[in-house]
């Protein structure tokens, strides 16, 4: 097992995107993650990002550039991604700002948390919400 010390994170979402380029911009501007990385292919496709959110980074690139994870996921459906947030209902107004498409408003969860879902552009489930898990030292 690798040693991922040094406060990185151990788990990264990856997705693919017929419109990479707009899922970067939608990810950034309505749902406030950070650009890292973005390579381009001649192209002009993304063939690899990474997008940042408090400690964890989601990566993402553009369907059809080839390569054998582009291949394994060409008949994949749309995917669902968790992030946990701070302030849920600032996070909320910021995505229904840029015109995010709501799946469900912020609610108050049984379990403690808080939570909110938005679908992106081409509809890969997002929820954001307080709820996150610890992993036992």
């Amino acid at each position: 097992m690798a040693d991922m010390s040094g406060g990185r994170p151990s788990v990264f979402p990856t997705l693919l995107y017929a419109d990479a380029k707009a899922a970067i911009r939608q990810l950034t501007e309505a749902f406030g993650f950070t650009e890292l990385a973005a390579y381009e292919g001649e192209d002009g496709s993304v063939v690899h990002a990474e997008l940042a959110q408090g400690n964890g980074v989601v990566m993402l690139g553009s369907k059809g550039h080839g390569g054998v994870f582009d291949s394994a996921m060409k008949d994949a459906g749309t995917t669902a991604v968790y992030v946990a947030v701070t302030d849920v209902d600032a996070h909320h107004r910021r995505a229904v700002e840029h015109g995010a498409e709501i799946l469900m408003p912020p609610t108050d969860q049984d379990y403690g948390s808080r939570d909110y879902m938005a679908r992106d552009l081409e509809g890969n489930v997002w929820s954001f919400g307080t709820y996150a898990p610890e992993i036992p030292g």
